[in-house]
């Protein structure tokens, strides 16, 4: 009798106690310390493409500039970079960069468009950029506009027009510097150097 009492109060509480074997074996493969998310993740702005390797580059020159070839092409995007010892606008075409002026200026106002209007960028100088037979009214992407108070020359870049074939940017300066203006392939892009230290 005291053995079939055991018996039964054994089998009781095995039936309303926890269930202590595991439901599927856990090996430390199965939960990576990686895949802990900390918090948000914030993607850092895309930067210029670099130049490729070898690529000879012209020497700073305090004048204006100008170049390209014959054609028509689309303006993709501009981006803006801070590199050691310059300051970098770049204007991203589809296919050629056409004829091109880059303008130093005393002040940091630009005329916008069409419109006539004034435009007061950041900055005591400018450059204005120039691309002719070009438009980016159904190809741009990006913003048409960047404030960088951090660098130390180019301070605030905005496109000034997209108008009758016409692509202008004007460039806010901190003050008057040299430039370094060149063209690459594949991408078609226009560069604009701005030297932020003396040679």
């Amino acid at each position: 009798m005291r053995l079939a009492l055991t018996a039964l109060l054994i089998s009781i509480l095995t039936a309303c106690g926890p269930n202590l074997a595991p439901s599927a074996a856990v090996s430390p493969s199965d939960t990576p310390v990686s895949t802990i998310v900390s918090g948000p993740r914030i993607s850092e702005p895309p930067v210029s493409p670099p130049t490729p390797p070898g690529t000879p580059l012209p020497a700073f020159a305090c004048a204006d500039a100008a170049g390209g070839t014959t054609g028509v092409a689309n303006t993709i995007a501009a981006r803006v970079a801070e590199q050691p010892g310059y300051d970098r606008f770049v204007l991203q075409m589809d296919s050629i960069v056409p004829a091109y002026t880059v303008k130093r200026q005393a002040t940091a106002t630009f005329t916008q468009g069409a419109s006539g209007q004034t435009v007061q960028l950041s900055g005591s100088a400018g450059v204005l950029i120039t691309v002719h037979s070009a438009t980016g009214a159904s190809t741009f992407s990006g913003p048409p506009y960047f404030v960088q108070a951090d660098y130390q020359v180019l301070k605030e870049a905005r496109q000034i027009q997209d108008f009758e074939g016409t692509v202008s940017w004007g460039l806010g300066l901190s003050r008057p510097v040299c430039m370094r203006v060149f063209t690459l392939s594949d991408p078609a892009r226009l560069i604009v150097d701005l030297q932020t230290t003396s040679s």
